[in-house]
């Protein structure tokens, strides 16, 4: 091998060890910067014209009442599976004054906004993914943005907001759902005799001073990181892909983003 030739294989790897290291960050920052720019633009009366209004409640809609079966089943079966549970085992270790605060911690702060974040994002995110890929391979996007409409006020900006409003919404339904039912199986197998509002009360009473700021917003941002990057994954498609590359990509950084929310918020407070 010349001195041409390995100078050349040596350009190859740097150049792939390069446009990995690119690559991964490259979504992370997009989703920095769209966020911003949501939260910056939202901000403009200008820019809620009645096409944007009517984006935004037809997709607060179809999210929240589209989801809202899926939450309640789920909330049902984390009720049966989790909380009934819990509040057997712990009177029958003989703690039962703890129930309030290991559900508080465990169910509400740490399991609900990841399963109602998982759920918008099968529910919703996915349609909201295909129908932006859709667009972008067939150049609907173009003829907007050549037409003077932005894309990003169309589409990105009412959608990902109005997901924020359905995961907050949808998850204050699953915990109460979830409380609820789990207490109603043990009322009904005489594990517990105090009244519902009582155990409730318990429940709330033992929530940290700090969980009332991070667990609303777990609810919000999970839907929101759901919202704005099934959106963004849906603008970043190439000729290339098709619905069989697409929905693994967008379902994966979906999740990621789900995880990336809890794990920070959970750092934080």
């Amino acid at each position: 091998m010349n001195n041409s030739e390995r100078f050349f294989l040596i350009q190859r790897t740097l150049a792939t060890i390069g446009h990995v290291t690119r690559g991964m960050p490259r979504f992370m920052l997009i989703m920095v910067g769209a966020a911003w720019g949501v939260l910056k633009e939202a901000s403009f009366p200008s820019n809620w014209r009645r096409p944007v209004q009517m984006e935004f409640w037809r997709n607060l809609r179809q999210m929240t009442g589209g989801g809202l079966t899926s939450v309640l089943v789920v909330a049902v079966l984390t009720g049966l599976g989790i909380v009934a549970q819990a509040i057997f085992w712990l009177g029958f270790a003989g703690i039962a004054q703890m129930t309030g605060s290991i559900l508080s911690t465990v169910l509400v702060r740490e399991i609900a906004p990841v399963l109602v974040g998982i759920i918008l994002l099968g529910r919703s995110g996915m349609l909201i993914l295909t129908d932006l890929g859709n667009l972008t391979l067939q150049g609907q996007l173009r003829i907007l943005n050549g037409q003077g409409i932005d894309p990003f006020i169309a589409f990105i900006l009412p959608r990902s907001l109005a997901m924020t409003v359905s995961g907050f919404t949808l998850g204050m339904i699953f915990s109460v759902i979830a409380l609820g039912t789990g207490y109603v199986v043990c009322w009904m197998k005489n594990i517990v005799t105090m009244p519902i509002w009582s155990f409730m009360f318990q429940v709330i009473n033992s929530v940290h001073p700090t969980d009332y700021i991070s667990i609303p917003l777990k609810f919000l941002l999970s839907g929101f990181a759901v919202g704005l990057s099934c959106c963004l994954s849906g603008m970043d498609i190439t000729t290339e892909d098709n619905l069989t590359t697409l929905l693994p990509r967008g379902f994966s950084r979906g999740i990621m983003s789900v995880m990336a929310i809890n794990v920070v918020l959970d750092m934080v407070f």
